[in-house]
């Protein structure tokens, strides 16, 4: 019975383990992904603002945030993989149109998707953060 127990904590303390290593790879490829779309944003921002951006090449931040995006397709499940490639893509689209337009409410829906998605995918069970 001694045994018994012992075998079964040990598989529970396991279980539990890879769970919180697999939700640390979800998160550090979540905030990955963050921060390269927050490097895009920051640039879209400052070129609708009149501003001059930064000296860092925008096809450099834009290869970045692909790559941050495909370590979440990896790390995560498939909803949070379709929000970080759905707003990597209007991402993507708003920096290679060099006009102003309308699209900043789209890059923020799917920032919001995306965010709703991640939570999820890190199970805070938080409730929906509201607009």
């Amino acid at each position: 019975m001694g045994q018994y127990l012992a075998t079964r904590l040990e598989v529970q303390r396991d279980r539990r383990q890879r769970t919180d290593a697999e939700r640390a790879e979800r998160k550090e490829a979540i905030l990955g992904f963050l921060a390269a779309a927050q490097r895009v944003e920051l640039i879209l921002d400052r070129r609708e603002l009149g501003l001059q951006t930064s000296e860092d090449p925008a096809d450099e931040k834009l290869h970045d945030l692909w790559l941050a995006k495909k370590f979440v397709e990896l790390a995560c499940i498939h909803e949070t993989a379709q929000a970080a490639h759905d707003y990597t893509t209007v991402l993507h689209t708003l920096m290679r149109n060099t006009v102003p337009s309308e699209q900043s409410s789209a890059k923020r829906e799917y920032r919001h998707a995306f965010m709703e998605a991640a939570r999820t995918a890190l199970e805070s069970g938080r409730p929906r953060i509201r607009r």
